[in-house]
Formats: structure tokens, C-alpha cells, sequence
């Protein structure tokens, strides 16, 4: 399932060096920042044309689809790219887990600094 990212937005991104931009999803109902991983053109392109968040495995090198496997899909209502480019924001409805460690978010076990 080969997509072509508009080169208009291509044109925008700012990739690293492994041709990737971050991508950070957030609840849309709770504004929660549930995780963050990564995209090339294919998968933002993916994600564009079918509103299922889609990301690329850095350790597998392959495509994978939130929730195909588990259950725990994300809807994408909104994407936004950052000012410099080089990061997306995905805004999701969240369908169970969205950490695979199984908790809500991937952002909820470790706090460095608490609130003043």
C-alpha cells in the first residue's frame, strides 16, 4: 500500500538523518500526550489518506498501523506539523492503551520534575 505524500507538505518537513520526523500523539478528549514515535513520508502519507495513525518501526524497518494488532486503535481528527517542521502532532481518539506496556499513556510512570 504505497502512498505519495503531497509534495507540497514533503517540502515542509525537516527529517533526521534515517529520513524520519517525530511524531507525538495526544488524546483529543483529554489532551493527554499518550506517546511519540516515528513517521517517514509513507507513513505520514498513510495516516493522511486513512486517518489510522500509521508509524515506522526504527528496529523492525516496517510499517505498523496503532492498534492492528492489539486493539488499541487511534482515530486521527488532526494533524499539525511544527513551526520548525520536524515534528507532527497527531490529535487521536485513543481505543484502550495506547503504551505498550498496556497504561493509558506512554508519559505516566515517570516523573522528573513535579508540579510547583
Amino acid at each position: 500500500m504505497d502512498q505519495i505524500l503531497d509534495p507540497a507538505i514533503a517540502a515542509r518537513l525537516k527529517r533526521n538523518e534515517a529520513g524520519l520526523v517525530a511524531a507525538v500523539a495526544q488524546e483529543r478528549a483529554t489532551g493527554d500526550v499518550l506517546m511519540m514515535a516515528w513517521m517517514d513520508d509513507e507513513a505520514l502519507a498513510r495516516t493522511l489518506a486513512t486517518r489510522r495513525a500509521t508509524y515506522y518501526s526504527r528496529s523492525r524497518q516496517q510499517y505498523w498501523v496503532k492498534g492492528e494488532t492489539s486493539g488499541h486503535t487511534q482515530y486521527v481528527h488532526e494533524v499539525r506539523l511544527d513551526c520548525d517542521g520536524d515534528t507532527v502532532l497527531l490529535i487521536v481518539d485513543q481505543e484502550g492503551a495506547a503504551c505498550h506496556t498496556g497504561t493509558h499513556t506512554c508519559f505516566d510512570t515517570d516523573v522528573l520534575l513535579g508540579g510547583a
